[in-house]
Parts: C-alpha cells; structure tokens; sequence
C-alpha cells in the first residue's frame, strides 16, 4: 500500500456513465491514501452513487443513497450553517485534514461526545474502536476533562454532552465525571453505553443496582443512550439478555430517557426494524427514541463485503414503512436540517441567538411518532398523519423572512396564535395532549418544559448514517454538529475522528494514553483485567419472570 498522502489533491474529474444523471458536485478522499479528490453524485438506476479517481487507486465508486426520489425529497431542504463561533485550528491544509474545528466548518457544536475510556466489556466487530485493539488504554482526567469542557464553552452555545467510549460504565469515577460536566454548566448529559455494568450489578445485589444507576441521575445524567440491535438473541447477541434487567433498573431507580441504538447492518438485522419500535412503543415509559444508525464500514473491506452489509437511511425507510404495515410511511421522514427553520425563527422572534441544528440533509432523518395503546396491540401514528409539517415549515420560514425585514414581534406572534391552528388537524390529533398549545408554547415562549413534553409524550424515530472511507463527502462533515473534544482543545467532527484514525483517534488517544502494561501496574490489576470481557449466566435470566414477560410478545413471533 502506498505511504498516506492526507490533504494532497488531486485534480481528476471522475467520468460519467452512460444513463446517469449528476446530482451534485463535491469533495471526498481516497480511502486508501486519503489524497483529497473531486468527486460526482450520481443518479443511476433509481440509485444515488458517489464516485472519485485516485491517481494511484483508479476509480472508486460507492452507494451514497439507495433512493433517488427520496433523496431528492430531504435535499429540499438545505441550511448552509453560520459557522462554528469559535475557531479551535488555523487553515493550513484541505478540509477534512485541517480539524478541528477551523473556518472552512459550517456548523456549531450540537452534540460534543467525550470519550471517557476505549476500554470495553464487548468485542462487536463493527465497533469504531476498544482498547485491546489499539493497544492502549485511552482516559483522561477529571482535570483533563474540566479543560476540555471548557475549550468547548469557547462557542458560546448550550451543547449536549455525550459520555462516550470504549464503554463508560467501565469508568469507577463515572459519578464524578458527571459532576464536573454539571459544575462547568452542561446542561444535558448523556451516557452512551451498553448498560451491561447494571445487569452484572443487579444479579448481585439489586438495591446496589438501583442505588447506582439512582446516584447517576440524581448527580446530572439525563439520557441513556443505550445499545439495541434486536429483539432476538441472534440479532442482538451483545445485550439481549441483559436488556430486561437494565429496563427493570431504569424503572426502579427513576431513569425515564433511554434511547434504543441499534446498528443496522443489511441481513443481519433488517428484518427487525419494526419489532424494534414496537419493543420501544411497548416499553415507552422509560423509551424516548429510537436511533437507528446504518453502519459506518471502517478499516478495508472488498466491494463485494461492503455490498454485503451496507444499507442507507431510505433502505431503512422502506422496511420500516414494510414492517410496520405502512403506519410509518416513506413521508412521515424529514431530514434534521428541517430543524433548524424552526430555531431560526424563534431566533428572529426572541432577538436571540438560538442553537440550530442545519446538517446536511443526506446525514440523518427523523420523526415523532404518537403510541396508542388498546388492549392486543399499539397503534403507531406519526405527527404528519395531524400535522401539516410542510406546510408549518413553509409559514415559519416564510414569518422568519418577515421578521428579519423588520416586521413587528407583536404583530408576527399573533399572527401565530390564529394561523397554527390550519396546520392540525383537530379531529386526527391525539385526545391525550393538546398539540396546538405545545407548539406554541414551543415556538412563541420558547419553553424547555414544552419540548421535553412534547418528547415524553411522542416516541422520536430518528436516523444517523456516519460516513466511512468509501462514502465519504467533505460537504457533509464541513456541516457535521456532533464533534469530539479532545485533551488539546480541539473539537473535530464525528466522520472525521473515526474515519481517519491514525491521524485523529488513534493518534490523539495513543499520544494520552497508556500502554496496556503501563495501565494495569497504575491501578494494580492483572494484564487481562484491563478490558475483562462481559460473562453471564444466559440461562439463568431466560428462566426469570421478567425475560419472559420482556420479550413475551417478540420471541414468540420467531
């Protein structure tokens, strides 16, 4: 292989085939020697293709979108972004060499991921990283942890922070990481993980298990964020037993906002979309979301693999519209830059500047989902079945212009109050809620307390497709809101970190971290307890009440 080429250009324009159509224009990388090089996206065969010529490697071409129409749906909507407030990095090099985050990025933090350990208690063969694989142990301070928070506040803007790894649980200081995000002013917290360290706790001790996951609420976690691939053991192997212990833990201790994550990977477990969001809809007490993320194909993989296991966001879209028997049709999804219409419009309302989430459109899509339960079954209804959400944006956006041409906030706000209520339709919206005073509460008062209600009383489907070498587009990681901070202040996208580890992730984390010897004499364990490995008694917990009760209405389909 030859020597990596990061920030070089090459200026070869990839040719055209016969029947395509080009869709847009761009930049990407080639995956072997990361030359930066122009790239086309392409229609063909009602597909969208992303293709790049190397110099060196040839012509390589990937499946970008795995439907034109509705790709052409979410692209509608396009927000450009206001830049990152802050620049962390001068230019020295081309974008995505150059993080993070400098100039050339379009988009502020939204969500900033801090990685608390690459220690894990799993092994999952597409995972983006876990100690024993890098061969080190990556895990910075308290104090490490307060500076980085910090370098993150330099944006000026309330962000979200994800404790992320590697498996966080595996942290014993866990509590007191939480602390300091509290005492730097975070004020939402999530805990990404595979929540195993609960269930091991609660077959031990159930009152240690709920004392724990209690003292992690209390102290300021607000989210888990919770790995689920399936309802069965074949297509969730890594937590399937353990999910109705952690539940069980939730329940008792207080935990009601649990995001399910499963990685989707094409005939592995596409066949279970929809009894995924049917096991969130059964169990949306605690159940917030559902966050189904299309695998990111890292390292080297042949074409014929990649073709194998990948998936995009509108394959996704269709099974689910399929396994739900067209309750969550291919319209109910919009792409999350249709957000940030809604920020700045209450940005142009309040004369303050308000977080915004304009992605780019082919990064993710999402929609809320009403749960109504009758006696055999759920009924799962989105908010456009009640809601003309076109037409709302499209009177936002249209008010947002008004405002910034300097109409009157009074007069706007009341123009509000009457016209919203064209876009609900009453007689189909739940009896439950009163949707109409939730959205104005949301937009005109700009009320935290009515968005959260609006979560608790909707189920979120939403989806996340990170890049990888062979998709890559440079447009969308400039636009990219979900970044990670590292010890050296810098916050670099999250289809940059991963992507391209050896010069970002592993490179960072090997520069602060310990070897594997080094971190088992720190803390005086024994070389193969650095990332022990998760065991349980499988048997055992499909012989209590509550697998069985769990899983009652799932496993008995298979």
């Amino acid at each position: 292989m030859s020597s990596k080429k990061p920030g070089e250009i090459a200026y070869i324009l990839p040719r055209l085939k016969q029947g395509e159509e080009v869709l847009s224009l761009t930049m990407s990388v080639c995956p072997y020697c990361y030359r930066t090089l122009p790239a086309v996206i392409v229609e063909r065969e009602s597909k969208v293709y992303i293709r790049k010529t190397c110099p060196e490697h040839g012509e390589i071409e990937e499946l970008y979108y795995g439907d034109v129409e509705f790709y052409k749906r979410v692209t509608r909507f396009q927000e450009e972004g206001r830049g990152t407030r802050h620049v962390y990095t001068q230019i020295k090099t081309t974008c995505p060499f150059n993080c993070g985050l400098c100039a050339m990025h379009k988009q502020h933090t939204a969500l900033i991921n801090l990685v608390a350990t690459n220690r894990c208690d799993l092994s999952c063969w597409y995972c983006f990283f876990y100690s024993e694989a890098a061969g080190y142990v990556y895990e910075p301070t308290l104090d490490q942890i307060r500076t980085m928070i910090r370098s993150v506040k330099k944006q000026g803007v309330s962000v979200a922070v994800q404790i992320t790894g590697g498996e966080p649980l595996l942290r014993e200081d866990l509590l007191e990481i939480i602390r300091v995000l509290k005492e730097e002013g975070v004020k939402h917290i999530q805990l990404n993980t595979n929540g195993l360290k609960f269930a091991r706790l609660y077959l031990q001790d159930p009152v240690k298990a709920t004392e724990y996951a209690r003292s992690l609420r209390a102290t300021g976690l607000n989210t888990v964020y919770l790995s689920f691939d399936g309802v069965t053991p074949r297509t969730n192997p890594k937590n399937h037993w353990e999910i109705p212990i952690i539940f069980e833990v939730f329940r008792k201790s207080g935990i009601t906002s649990v995001v399910l994550v499963p990685t989707v990977i094409k005939g592995v477990n596409t066949h279970e979309l929809g009894a995924i969001i049917r096991f969130a809809a059964k169990n949306i007490d605690i159940v917030r979301s559902v966050n189904f993320q299309p695998v990111s194909l890292t390292g080297f993989m042949k074409k014929h693999e990649r073709e194998k296991y990948r998936i995009t966001i509108p394959d996704v879209v269709k099974l689910i519209e399929e396994q739900t028997n067209g309750e969550i049709s291919r319209d109910a999804w919009y792409p999350v830059n249709a957000s940030a219409v809604f920020s700045r419009f209450i940005e142009g309302f309040s004369g303050e500047f308000k977080f915004e989430m304009s992605n780019h459109p082919i990064c993710g899509v999402g929609t809320y989902v009403y749960v109504e339960k009758n006696k055999d079954n759920l009924k799962l209804i989105p908010v456009t079945k009640f809601i003309d959400v076109d037409g709302l944006l499209e009177y936002l956006r249209e008010k947002w212009s008004d405002l910034v041409s300097g109409s009157s906030r009074i007069m706007t706000g009341m123009k509000l109050l009457y016209t919203i209520r064209k876009f609900i339709d009453q007689g189909k919206a739940p009896r439950e809620f009163d949707i109409y005073k939730i959205i104005v509460n949301v937009i005109l008062k700009r009320s935290y307390e009515a968005l959260g209600e609006l979560h608790y009383k909707l189920l979120f489907i939403g989806q996340m497709h990170f890049m990888d070498l062979y998709n890559y587009d440079i447009q969308r990681v400039q636009r990219c809101n979900i970044h990670y901070v590292v010890p050296d202040g810098r916050l670099i996208p999250f289809c940059t970190f991963n992507i391209f580890d050896d010069v970002y992730k592993d490179k960072i984390q090997r520069e602060y971290g310990l070897s594997l010897d080094d971190y088992a004499r720190k803390y005086s364990l024994p070389r193969d307890k650095v990332s022990e490995k998760h065991v349980i008694d499988r048997r055992k917990i499909e012989s209590m009440e509550i697998y069985k009760l769990t899983y009652a209405d799932f496993l008995k389909e298979k």
